[in-house]
């Protein structure tokens, strides 16, 4: 065992390749790491939404990429869909536990950008301040 360029523990696999010990956390980043899911799960944290309600509550996602999007979190577990034998079917979608916790895990990732995005909006100026005028040098 030992730790990678990227700095995740690796495995020595049996021809003496190293695989990411990863057991498919990239993949689970991937998919709430996409900015259309993470607005799903907040919006959704609000209570159960009608798939209209979401789609004008989340600005600019499309009707083909919130499908997308609530079936891959679906699949993930992280919310449910209830389908109502109305005439047009009524579905709404609602946060599993596992859902809550991730949006828990979502918003104190908000709370940090909102508390530090002055600073950050001022490295940027400081950064591209000094490399304008290192390229003019």
């Amino acid at each position: 065992m030992s730790v990678g360029h990227t700095g995740v523990t690796t495995l020595e696999g049996p021809q003496g390749h190293e695989h990411e010990q990863d057991c498919g956390i990239r993949e689970v980043l991937d998919r709430i790491g996409d900015k259309w899911s993470v607005l799903v799960v907040v919006e959704l944290a609000a209570g159960v939404r009608r798939f209209r309600q979401l789609q004008r509550a989340v600005p600019g996602i499309s009707q083909r990429m919130l499908t997308l999007t609530v079936r891959r979190l679906e699949r993930d577990g992280l919310l449910t869909r209830s389908v109502y034998p109305t005439v047009p079917p009524q579905v709404e979608y609602e946060l599993t536990k596992m859902g809550h916790s991730l949006h828990t895990q979502v918003r104190g990732l908000a709370d940090w950008a909102a508390a530090h995005r002055d600073a950050v909006v001022e490295s940027r100026r400081r950064f591209d301040r000094e490399r304008a005028q290192s390229e003019l040098q």
